[in-house]
């Protein structure tokens, strides 16, 4: 019996082989209940809908949502004019262990830049790379009101 995947996971079969490799996988956000094969509403999910939304409003273009490549994730691909624009999400309740902007370590740093690399070398190979930027929507709550923009909050090291 073959696997199940869910809905928007790319996968390939590695030559000389018979094993199945998931060489990327690019979720897309769905808007209705989740049902068969689709991600419930988690309170991250919700807050990464919201933060889409807030950025939409705020003249970007939502171009990926939930980007993975082996290692490496980030939450949102955006572009701002001739810009594009890599987003973390981070939704934190209480402020216990250092609140959103603690979260958000030199791994992590890591791996969103290791998305965005993937990214980059996926979908930039016959045109020049666009100029970039990593930006951080902070949230206490999940409101509009709760959100916290950090524009350039970090550089690919």
């Amino acid at each position: 019996m073959s696997p199940r995947w869910p809905s928007g996971v790319g996968t390939t079969y590695s030559a000389g082989s018979s094993s199945l490799m998931t060489i990327h996988r690019q979720v897309n956000d769905k808007d209705s209940t989740a049902g068969a094969g689709e991600r419930p509403a988690t309170p991250g999910l919700l807050a990464e809908r919201l933060a889409a939304a807030f950025l939409e409003r705020n003249g970007l273009s939502i171009l990926a949502r939930n980007y993975r490549c082996r290692g490496g994730e980030v939450d949102l691909i955006c572009e701002d004019r001739q810009v594009l624009v890599f987003v973390e999400v981070r939704l934190r309740r209480n402020a216990c262990y250092g609140g959103a902007a603690a979260s958000i370590t030199r791994a992590k740093q890591g791996r969103i830049v290791l998305a965005a690399r993937h990214y980059l070398a996926s979908h930039t190979a016959t045109r020049r790379e666009p100029e970039c930027r990593f930006d951080c929507l902070l949230l206490d709550a999940l409101s509009e009101a709760a959100i916290e923009w950090l524009r350039d909050a970090f550089a690919a090291a």
